[in-house]
C-alpha cells in the first residue's frame, strides 16, 4: 500500500480537492453539474429498473447493461469480463479494471452486489421496478441496497475512461451477484473460488458503510464499516417413533424440542470487544448525549459496568454488535392432526461475533440445550471467518479528509455490522474490505429489505460525489 503522506501524494491530493479533476468540482457551474446528474440518473435508472430478483429477475441482464457502457466509454474488451456459472444462467458478475500504465502496480476494488430482495408490486405503493423520483426522494427496489453504490461505481468508471484519465493504481469494478441469497448462490464467493485471478485486490470498497443523519437532516457521523459478525444456521431437531394422539405420551417431540428453544432464548452470550466496536464506542460517546454517551463509555471500563451494559443491551442496534446473538426464525413439526410428532426441527440463526468459530457456537448451544435427544448441527457448510480488517492510516485518513472537506465538523465513525455483504468473502480471503458510501440516512429511512425502499436524492449525489473524490485519492493519478 503506498504512502499517504509522502510530500508529492498530498501535493496531488490538494490538487484533486481543489477540484482538478473533470466535471465533478463542487464549484462547478450549476449547468454542467445538472448534466452530470442527468448522465448518472439514466445509468441509475437503467440499473434499478432490471429486476434482479432471485425468482423472476436477471443479473446477466443487469452485468451485460453496465458492460455496455463501460464498453462505449473506452474501456476495452479484454478489460470487461462477463462471468456467469455455468448452473445460473441469471446470477452473472461482471468485473472491469481501469488499468494504471504503471507496471506491478496492486489494485484498488470498487465492489457492489446488482442482485435485489424480492418485491411484490401489489404490496407496494410504486411500481418497484420502475424508479420514481418524488418528495426528494428514489423509490424502487435496490435503489438504496445496493443498485445506488453499483451506478456510483459504473458512473465513475465510465467517467475516468472517457476522460483518459491516468491513474497510478489499477481500479478494479466488480458488480456481484446473489449477496442477498447466499445460502442459494453468492457470485463473490463463486469468482473468488473460480477466477481468482479476476478478483484479485489490495482493498475493497463496498457497501455497509454510510452515514448517519437525523431527522431534520443533521448530519450525525460519516460511518466506516471495518468487520462484520459470521452468518451460521443451525438446525435442532428432535425424533421419536409418534404414535397416535390419542395415546399421549411424554417425550413429544414439538414439547421437547420447545423447551430446548426456550432455553436458548434465555442464554445470552458474553459481551466482547474487537477494535473496531470499541472505537466505535468511544467515539459516538461523544456525539451521543445523556445517559446512553455516559453508557457507552462505561462499558468499556474492564469489567465493563454492568448497569450501562444492561441499558445498552435493550437496544436492538448495540445488542447486536456487543455479543454473538442466536434466534429461532423457523419451525417444522408433525405430519397429521391426529399423530403424535415423529419429528420436530427448528432454524436457530446466529450471527457470530468475530473470533468465535462455528462449531464453537455449535457446542455452546449444545451445552444451553443440555438435552441429548436434541440434535443441533450446522445446517449449511460453514463460511471462511476473519478478523476485522485494520483501521490503518492509509485506509482512514483519505476518508477522513474528505469527509471534512464536503461536511465540516461531521466526524468518522467506524463500525461493525450485525448483519452481512460480500465483504465476509473477500475480507478471509485476503482482500481487506471496507463500507463506506458518503450516503447518509435517517433512524429507519431507506427501509432496504423493506416495503417502499428510498433514498434521498440529494444523500445519493453527495454518496456519488464523496465516492468521486475519496477513490481518485485512493488510486491516484491525473
Amino acid at each position: 500500500m503506498r504512502n499517504y503522506n509522502s510530500p508529492g501524494f498530498l501535493i496531488f491530493s490538494c490538487l484533486v480537492l481543489a477540484g482538478s479533476w473533470i466535471g465533478v468540482s463542487m464549484n462547478a457551474s450549476a449547468a454542467e453539474h445538472t448534466d452530470e446528474q442527468r448522465v448518472f440518473r439514466g445509468l441509475y435508472k437503467e440499473l434499478v429498473e432490471i429486476n434482479t430478483t432471485l425468482s423472476s429477475g436477471s443479473c446477466t441482464k443487469a452485468a451485460n447493461a453496465m458492460a455496455a457502457r463501460l464498453r462505449a466509454s473506452g474501456v476495452p474488451d479484454n478489460d470487461i469480463h462477463i462471468i456467469v456459472p455455468p448452473d445460473w444462467p441469471d446470477q452473472g458478475n461482471l468485473i472491469a479494471t481501469l488499468r494504471s500504465s504503471i507496471a506491478d502496480t496492486d489494485t484498488v476494488m470498487l465492489l457492489a452486489h446488482i442482485d435485489v430482495v424480492e418485491a411484490n408490486r401489489e404490496d407496494w405503493e410504486r411500481d418497484p421496478f420502475t424508479l420514481i423520483e418524488e418528495n426528494g426522494y428514489f423509490y424502487g427496489r435496490g435503489t438504496a441496497d445496493d443498485k445506488s453504490m453499483a451506478a456510483i461505481f459504473v458512473d465513475l468508471m465510465v467517467r475516468l475512461s472517457r476522460s483518459g484519465y491516468q491513474p497510478e493504481r489499477n481500479m478494479k469494478l466488480a458488480l456481484t451477484c446473489g449477496e442477498e441469497t447466499p445460502n442459494t448462490f453468492n457470485g463473490a464467493s463463486y469468482l473468488l473460488k473460480n477466477h481468482r485471478e479476476l478478483m484479485d485486490a489490495s482493498f475493497a470498497l463496498n457497501e455497509g458503510g454510510g452515514g448517519r443523519m437525523n431527522n431534520d437532516g443533521t448530519k450525525v457521523y460519516n460511518g466506516v464499516q471495518a468487520g462484520e459478525k459470521t452468518y451460521q444456521d443451525y438446525q435442532l431437531e428432535v425424533t421419536n417413533p409418534g404414535g397416535h394422539s390419542s395415546r399421549p405420551r411424554p417425550d413429544n417431540a414439538i414439547y421437547r424440542l420447545s423447551k430446548a428453544l426456550d432455553r436458548i432464548s434465555s442464554y445470552t452470550f458474553p459481551v466482547e470487544f474487537n477494535d473496531t466496536t470499541r472505537a466505535y464506542f468511544r467515539q459516538l460517546s461523544g456525539i451521543v448525549s445523556g445517559q446512553i454517551g455516559d453508557d457507552m463509555l462505561a462499558i468499556l471500563d474492564t469489567p465493563p459496568d454492568q448497569d450501562s451494559l444492561s441499558r445498552l443491551l435493550e437496544s436492538p442496534s448495540y445488542n447486536s454488535i456487543l455479543h454473538t446473538t442466536c434466534i429461532t426464525t423457523m419451525l417444522s413439526a408433525g405430519h397429521a392432526p391426529n399423530a403424535l410428532p415423529q419429528k420436530a426441527s427448528a432454524n436457530v440463526n446466529c450471527r457470530i461475533f468475530p473470533g468465535h468459530t462455528q462449531e464453537e457456537i455449535r457446542q455452546v448451544l449444545e451445552q444451553v440445550v443440555s438435552d441429548a435427544e436434541v440434535v443441533v448441527t450446522l445446517k449449511d457448510p460453514p463460511e471462511s471467518t476473519s478478523p476485522p480488517p485494520p483501521l490503518s492510516r492509509e485506509i482512514m485518513e483519505p476518508i477522513e479528509r474528505v469527509t471534512e472537506q464536503m461536511w465540516p465538523g461531521v466526524p468518522v465513525l467506524p463500525s461493525m455490522i450485525a448483519g452481512g455483504t460480500d465483504g465476509r468473502f473477500l475480507t478471509p480471503a485476503g482482500i481487506p474490505t471496507y463500507g463506506v458510501s458518503g450516503i447518509f440516512y435517517a433512524p429507519g429511512e431507506s427501509n432496504a429489505h423493506g416495503l417502499n425502499e428510498k433514498v434521498s436524492v440529494k444523500s445519493l449525489y453527495e454518496g456519488r460525489e464523496f465516492l468521486d473524490r475519496l477513490v481518485r485519492i485512493y488510486i491516484g493519478g491525473e
